[in-house]
């Protein structure tokens, strides 16, 4: 009924493009520029809320101040004050996290792993094989029977 009422009206088929082509630019915006942005925010948060851990203060989105005592899976337990008020709330209520677990104490910092040795990798069995003795030093058997003599 539209495109009949276009017709009668005197446009052209050209016309009919230009509007089609509006549309579907006014559709591209609105997804590079409201919906896109949107789930990356989201994304972001479900990946800062899987990744907490006891000992982070956290602030919710009720504007609650708390440090995490307890995780189980949908829930967690925050201590707020001195007095050790302890409240539970679910992981979707957490706004952000202040401060890490792993700021507050340095020991809690995971230790990369090291990497394996250059002969641990040809054997295969994931066994670090002793480092042989350069050249220009004595194996360790003769430098301890040394150290007894003298």
């Amino acid at each position: 009924m539209l495109h009949s009422f276009l017709l009668a009206e005197g446009t052209s088929a050209a016309t009919n493009w230009i509007w089609i082509v509006m549309l579907v630019l006014i559709v591209v915006f609105f997804y590079f520029f409201l919906i896109r942005p949107q789930k990356k925010q989201e994304k972001q948060a479900n990946e800062m809320r899987n990744a907490l851990q006891v000992g982070d203060e956290i602030t919710t989105i009720g504007g609650i101040i708390g440090e995490i005592v307890s995780i189980k899976e949908e829930t967690i337990t925050i201590e707020t004050s001195r007095d050790r008020t302890k409240i539970r709330f679910l992981r979707s209520a957490v706004r952000s996290v202040d401060v890490r677990a792993e700021d507050k104490n340095p020991a809690l910092k995971k230790a990369a792993p090291a990497p394996a040795a250059p002969e641990a990798k040809k054997k295969g069995k994931g066994k670090i094989a002793p480092e042989a003795p350069k050249a220009d030093e004595k194996p360790a058997a003769e430098e301890t029977t040394e150290e007894k003599k003298g």
